[in-house]
């Protein structure tokens, strides 16, 4: 087997570190990734299989379209992905989310390369469906006024100009991450509210002491994923045995750790009291209900239930996610151990 070239745009983000690293350990392909800041993979760049630039997708045009064409596997990961600027800047995520990103795919068919492109659970929006189906559930949204769905819209539309160039040969697979979780997600020392996605909110306020405020009561529930189980299934696009991933659309997520908010929050906060490191802070949390509108800003709308269902990405690739919701918040708050001290101390200054 020829050793694979795999690119990774925003190879410094969630996604993209979690795969550079689990691809450097197991496999001899070769990582090129860019990205606009390095220190979530600041410990794999000297490694020698790991070719890494710092630049911008929107600027740095020239080495994208060089990359494409020398690689084998392109994975555009660079996407605005908080809930908080779907509802403030719309516009930053259209510009972003899909019009940077189509002279990639644009570049993928031209050269002829394996397409990985992340599309979202989002795009079914507030889809009545107990499970939402790639081939089957309709994608519903809110009204133009709510422009919390422009991500979901965005997202929507470059999975239909994939499923195009597909129809005229490119070789591409969608996957749709279902709330991954991980290490890394985004950065705890971020007080805003809004700003980063809810576990890595509600960590944050349990370190600093600070009440978790729960969006229209959190009755909301997500089937929330760990990365290494996400993780697993990407390798398994990128390494496409006998081409059984060309032209797929996958669910990757995982229906039975589904839960609401506000049980997420009572999980984390029991969790908390068996640390030394977080039980000081949880103890001084309180659960505090808050409207969306209060919290994000007119534009937003939610789901009330996102459940996928993953019966063709287990059937295809071989796959079944393993880890558990104890066991993700178990691993979560031990990689976060030695980072309390720097998280509390932002509470000075807010």
């Amino acid at each position: 087997m020829n050793t694979k070239k795999v690119l990774i745009l925003g190879v410094n983000g969630f996604i993209g570190h979690h795969l550079s690293k689990r691809i450097l350990e197991t496999t001899d392909w070769e990582v090129y990734g860019m990205d606009m800041q390095s220190e979530r993979v600041s410990d794999l760049l000297d490694h020698p299989r790991m070719h890494f630039f710092e630049g911008d997708i929107t600027i740095n045009t020239e080495w994208v379209e060089y990359h494409v064409k020398k690689c084998d596997v392109i994975l555009p990961l660079v996407a605005i992905a908080t809930p908080s600027t779907y509802v403030k800047e719309p516009l930053r995520v259209f510009e972003l989310d899909f019009e940077a990103n189509l002279p990639i795919v644009r570049s993928a068919a031209k050269y002829k390369k394996h397409l990985i492109f992340p599309s979202t659970s989002e795009v079914y929006g507030m889809s009545q469906d107990a499970e939402f189906d790639p081939e089957n559930s309709s994608l519903v949204y809110g009204p133009i006024n709510k422009p919390r769905w422009i991500y979901a819209c965005a997202k929507q539309l470059m999975d239909r100009v994939i499923w195009g160039y597909g129809m005229e040969g490119l070789n591409f697979t969608l996957f749709r991450p279902f709330n991954w979780i991980g290490a890394g997600l985004d950065s705890i020392h971020t007080p805003k509210e809004g700003s980063s996605r809810v576990l890595t909110q509600f960590f944050g306020h349990i370190v600093r002491g600070e009440n978790i405020q729960l969006v229209d009561g959190g009755q909301q529930k997500r089937a929330f994923t760990y990365i290494d189980d996400g993780v697993d299934a990407l390798m398994r696009i990128i390494e496409n045995k006998d081409g059984a991933a060309t032209g797929k659309i996958y669910n990757i997520g995982n229906p039975v750790n589904n839960y609401s908010i506000r049980e997420l929050a009572g999980m984390m906060l029991d969790l908390a009291a068996d640390y030394p490191e977080y039980a000081e802070g949880a103890r001084r949390v309180a659960l505090v209900e808050t409207t969306s509108g209060a919290y994000y800003g007119n534009g937003y709308q939610d789901v009330q239930n996102r459940v996928p269902k993953i019966e063709n990405t287990c059937a295809e690739l071989g796959w079944s996610p393993k880890v558990t919701m104890a066991d993700a918040l178990r691993h979560i708050f031990d990689a976060y151990r030695g980072q309390v001290v720097q998280a509390r101390s932002l509470v000075d200054g807010i």
